[in-house]
């Protein structure tokens, strides 16, 4: 069984405050954190980077969005914007052992991927790494360790401390699948399973997928018109019904268990 967990999934939209309501109001949510430019803590903020951010805790996952803030010209989820053409998915955040961390990063290396901000997303009681989108298509793909890893709800350096006073499962508690969207689902399949030294298979739908703790990675074919990245999420609904009808009272609904927030889509399973 894989020790890699789906701790985060990050998306990036314009509507900072709208997105955030949309999300709180469907999902009964609580914000976490937030750096909103202010002073983050420690120095796990996102303000240095041009954008700012809120953090909803999903179960014992978080979902982020990140925006790009006015005074900003340029930045590099403002340029994913453009070139995804909208608001959508933009990173998976994947948890490892911290005595498996140093041999996972020098693996990346010897396959001669690239790595993107290594070293600037670290703090006390944790470290990460991110994988240049060239060399692991499908968005900006990070992988870190963290503090109290034994525990499923144990600490997590994005989110600050004492997170899970603001985790709320009366509507949703899980994450439970990230999907990838791209021309050709085999290959770029093949490229994360041989970075995360994971097997790729097949499911039931007969869709690539590469299965992680507690949560899987899917691979498909675009249907949306849009370019490749992350799609959508499957998140594990505890009151699909309500979810659903706060989605339709909010107009985001788009389907029998299906609602769109920040151009990503959310099934509910």
């Amino acid at each position: 069984m894989s020790n890699i967990r789906i701790r985060q999934i990050a998306q990036v939209g314009q509507d900072y405050a709208g997105i955030e309501r949309q999300l709180r109001d469907v999902f009964d949510l609580e914000v976490s954190y937030r750096d909103a430019g202010g002073r983050p803590f420690e120095e796990a903020g996102v303000s240095p980077f041009g954008l700012r951010n809120h953090i909803f805790p999903i179960g014992n996952q978080f979902l982020e969005t990140v925006s790009p803030k006015p005074d900003v010209s340029d930045s590099a989820a403002a340029r994913y914007l453009e070139r995804r053409g909208g608001d959508g998915g933009y990173m998976v955040i994947m948890q490892v052992p911290e005595s498996e961390y140093a041999a996972r990063r020098q693996h990346v290396i010897d396959l001669g991927a690239r790595l993107v901000a290594d070293g600037e997303i670290s703090g006390s009681g944790s470290a990460g790494f991110h994988v240049h989108p060239k060399d692991m298509p499908g968005g900006i793909n990070e992988l870190r360790w963290c503090e109290e890893e034994d525990r499923e709800d144990g600490a997590w350096w994005p989110t600050g401390p004492g997170w899970q006073s603001h985790k709320r499962t009366e509507i949703v508690r899980a994450i439970r699948a990230a999907e990838i969207q791209t021309p050709d689902p085999a290959s770029v399949a093949a490229r994360w399973g041989a970075i995360l030294q994971e097997p790729v298979a097949t499911d039931r739908a007969g869709r690539v997928t590469i299965e992680l703790h507690g949560a899987t990675v899917r691979f498909v074919e675009p249907s949306d018109g849009r370019p490749e990245g992350l799609g959508g999420l499957d998140l594990e609904a505890v009151d699909a019904e309500r979810a659903l009808s706060n989605a339709d009272r909010l107009g985001v609904r788009a389907g029998d268990d299906l609602i769109v927030i920040c151009g990503l889509r959310l099934r509910l399973v």
